[in-house]
């Protein structure tokens, strides 16, 4: 069998990284994206050729539909098609629903909702020319329970899980699973570390059972078997990590 690909957004750390490299891992081609850290993608790019695959580097604007077209059309280019697409990138800006401006709001359905959307239009005839395919979109605790000051991150991640049912129910009889992961805290490099974005952090922390941040890996250990073919019969679904924060 011709060895399957995988595109990750936002692979250049955290959790998309730690995807990266455990679908490398598995035999995966890997295509790493990101915005604007090009050294950090290849870096990620080098540690999954180290593991025996092949990797390519497409950096963009995921919330940008011709930049999103652009991204998809590279990696087909190199690969033939994508098998895999993971929906990883986001902004999680934080500020009031009444200070909110029309942009800002615009500019956070882009890349947490649209880029899903447009990477999946863009991915989905591949998928189904092979008849076997994996979406798997990143929400988040956001899109469970709602968060206050973060109005634009919950509806556009509330959108991303209608997205994900939508496409499990339409594209399952093709060989094509759609799931989505809804990580809780997890450690990782920040871009914000101001004082309230750090207290928000320790504040989520005191919420969780177990008493702990989780992990990139545990993260993408997940994503593992909702990628493999053991996980096939796996669709529609949303599968929540975070230490029993939320149920």
């Amino acid at each position: 069998m011709a060895r399957r690909t995988a595109l990750i957004t936002g692979a250049g750390r955290n959790i998309g990284r730690a995807c990266a490299l455990y679908l490398a891992q598995d035999g995966f081609n890997v295509v790493v994206n990101g915005s604007a850290n090009r050294a950090a993608c290849e870096a990620v790019a080098q540690e999954c050729t180290a593991r025996g695959v092949e990797a390519l580097v497409t950096m963009g604007d995921v919330g940008d539909p011709k930049d999103a077209q652009r991204i998809a059309s590279e990696a087909i280019a190199r690969f033939g098609a994508i098998d895999v697409l993971v929906n990883n990138a986001a902004i999680r800006p934080g500020k009031p629903f009444l200070e909110t401006s029309e942009e800002e709001w615009r500019r956070v359905m882009s890349v947490d909702l649209d880029a899903a959307v447009w990477l999946s239009r863009a991915c989905l005839p591949g998928m189904l020319a092979r008849g076997w395919g994996r979406i798997v979109n990143f929400t988040g605790m956001n899109a469970m329970q709602g968060t206050g000051g973060r109005p634009s991150v919950t509806v556009a991640k509330h959108g991303v899980w209608g997205l994900t049912k939508a496409l499990a129910r339409e594209f399952g009889p093709k060989g094509i699973t759609v799931n989505a992961i809804s990580p809780g805290p997890i450690a990782g490099d920040r871009d914000n570390d101001d004082p309230a974005a750090v207290k928000h952090r320790q504040d989520s922390v005191k919420a969780v059972p177990v008493g702990r941040m989780g992990s990139a890996t545990e993260i993408a250990g997940a994503l593992r078997l909702l990628v493999s073919d053991d996980g096939a019969f796996i669709n529609g679904q949303m599968l929540q990590i975070n230490g029993g924060a939320a149920t």
